[in-house]
């Protein structure tokens, strides 16, 4: 296994010569000139790289929240980061076909209630597009909220609110026609709701991701080990080196 030297700690814990031919023990000061004059050891090389980057779990998380497949990106597992990225380009293009597609057919209904009932559809909201479609005239739609006393709902023809439809077939065609225009902007809704799911699952993918690519890293590191040297040799010995090593 490739050794690293990750870092070193030089301790001088011989003051004096182990030379079995010096009989004379070093002063004070001279055991001090030996302690802090301890040359560079030459043969401790810096690393030539540092340990990866570990990933941050958190960042990775908004990352996906943001775009989905980003967290996996970052936490370099985009192979399944791609697939949320798809589909949420899928998605998009999903969500706006129904838009453009909602909004065609309900202008097309409202088109064909003008040609067909002769109403004013300036300024008109929805409920109005729902009350000629249950009634053919507005006398008929008025006198049933009367009925049922609810005169604050009643319609004023002279204010441009009011229809007559030729044929009850009519009436049912322009209402079939804006059901279905509601009907697919119900199903819009589900879209809109299937892109939050995609962004939620890509951020716990990414969470798992980064945790995974961490636990790796460590892995590969080994364990420490520590081994010791005598500087200057068993004669001339003037401290013990110590070096910490981690295994790639």
């Amino acid at each position: 296994m490739t050794r690293i030297r990750w870092s070193a700690v030089v301790l001088t814990l011989l003051a004096v010569p182990l030379s079995a031919q010096t009989t004379q023990p070093l002063t004070r000061y001279e055991t001090r000139l030996d302690l802090l004059n301890v040359p560079p050891a030459p043969f401790l090389p810096q690393s030539q790289g540092t340990s990866p980057a570990r990933k941050s779990v958190g960042l990775a998380v908004v990352y996906s929240l943001l775009l989905p497949g980003m967290g996996e990106l970052y936490a370099e597992n985009f192979a399944s980061g791609k697939f949320f990225l798809i589909a949420e380009g899928a998605l998009w293009l999903g969500y706006a076909g129904m838009e453009i597609q909602a909004n065609g057919m309900r202008e097309d209904a409202r088109v064909y209630a003008v040609a067909h009932a002769g109403i004013d559809a300036a300024g008109k909201d929805d409920q109005f597009f729902v009350d000629i479609g249950n009634f053919l005239t507005t006398d008929d739609y008025n006198d049933k909220k009367l009925r049922d006393r609810e005169p604050d709902k009643v319609y004023d023809p002279l204010a441009g609110y009011s229809w007559r439809w030729g044929t009850d077939a009519a009436r049912m065609t322009f209402r079939e026609e804006r059901i279905a225009s509601e009907t697919m902007y119900n199903n819009q809704k589900f879209v809109g709701a299937a892109i939050l799911i995609n962004h939620l699952i890509s951020a716990i993918n990414a969470a798992r991701a980064s945790i995974a690519y961490n636990n790796a890293q460590d892995q590969a590191l080994g364990d420490l080990q520590l081994s010791a040297r005598v500087l200057g040799g068993m004669d001339q010995a003037h401290g013990v080196l110590l070096t910490l090593t981690k295994g790639l």
